[in-house]
């Protein structure tokens, strides 16, 4: 905060810092023994602008130009006052809205999801046993030798069993995988199911996994399944929507931000085995989008 000048008695003073006001400058006018009232501006780039205004007004105090703007001032406070009382009355913080989820427990549509696929992943013997759960592929496949075998354009889906597009989120390879996966969707999926209620949550899963489960059949084939492509749309939503529409309360804690990085980009370098990366990709973005396009609705 920096001082532009002083000028001799309270009224005067009161008037200027009003008709800096209005013209969007921020300022305090206070009282200085020896020098009558002091004059400072909070912002460094407002300096030369408001400076030449305290020069012309020290020579026409009494202008109409800046009577008339001043006396809008109260009015202008009063608007920026209500408006600053409706933003934080619909702001949530993070801290809030993982309060209110651990308090009351996982939402349905969360519930749902791990049950499904723990179900999934006893019948499927952990992945062992495919065969099983055969319906829930995008599409059928089959392994002879080292190749997997599948009838291309999906044949299944146009022929109505569209629930392929989205079941391959309940199938996981392996106790790690399940686990992992569950644990990101128990903290993020509940935040965003309290935050933002069951139906969009859904959705917003539902989307999600019907886009990067196609991308990554038509990159890789059939033999994929996971919860990782929603959970990294999930993280996605949460960036974007904290980030540009900060009333939303949404934040993402470090430790979780650096463990999915850490795995995103380990599983990139084919050190892992075989990963669906195209879903964590796919998903991510859509995520991201979901909760960028989302923040400019809000605003």
């Amino acid at each position: 905060m920096r001082q532009i000048g002083h000028l001799e008695n309270e009224s005067a003073a009161r008037t200027f810092g009003n008709f800096l006001y209005v013209q969007g400058v921020e300022n305090l006018v206070e009282a200085e023994a020896g020098h009558g009232w002091a004059v400072w501006i909070h912002a460094e780039d407002e300096l030369e602008r408001a400076a030449k205004w305290l020069t012309e007004f020290r020579a026409a105090p009494d202008d109409p130009r800046f009577r008339a703007k001043a006396a809008s001032a109260e009015a202008l406070r009063a608007i920026v006052k209500k408006e600053q009382a409706a933003y934080a009355k619909r702001t949530k913080t993070g801290a809030q809205i993982f309060r209110a989820w651990h308090a009351n427990g996982f939402g349905p549509v969360t519930v749902v999801l791990i049950v499904a696929s723990v179900v999934v992943f006893i019948l499927s013997k952990g992945g062992d046993a495919p065969g099983r759960v055969m319906s829930l592929f995008i599409t059928e496949w089959a392994q002879a030798d080292n190749y997997i075998r599948w009838l291309p354009a999906m044949p299944e889906i146009r022929h109505g069993e569209v629930w392929r597009l989205f079941t391959p989120i309940f199938i996981h390879f392996g106790f790690m995988h399940i686990f992992f996966n569950l644990l990101w969707l128990r903290d993020l999926g509940g935040a965003i199911e309290w935050n933002e209620g069951p139906l969009k949550f859904a959705l917003l899963v539902a989307v999600i996994a019907g886009l990067s489960n196609t991308a990554q059949f038509f990159v890789g084939g059939p033999s994929f399944g996971g919860m990782s492509g929603v959970v990294y749309g999930l993280l996605g939503y949460i960036w974007l929507k904290g980030k540009f529409d900060p009333a939303s309360g949404y934040f993402l804690h470090p430790q979780t931000v650096v463990m999915m990085a850490i795995w995103y980009f380990l599983c990139l370098t084919g050190l892992v085995g075989h990963i669906a990366n195209t879903v964590h990709t796919v998903g991510l973005a859509t995520g991201c989008a979901w909760g960028w396009l989302s923040s400019l609705r809000r605003k």
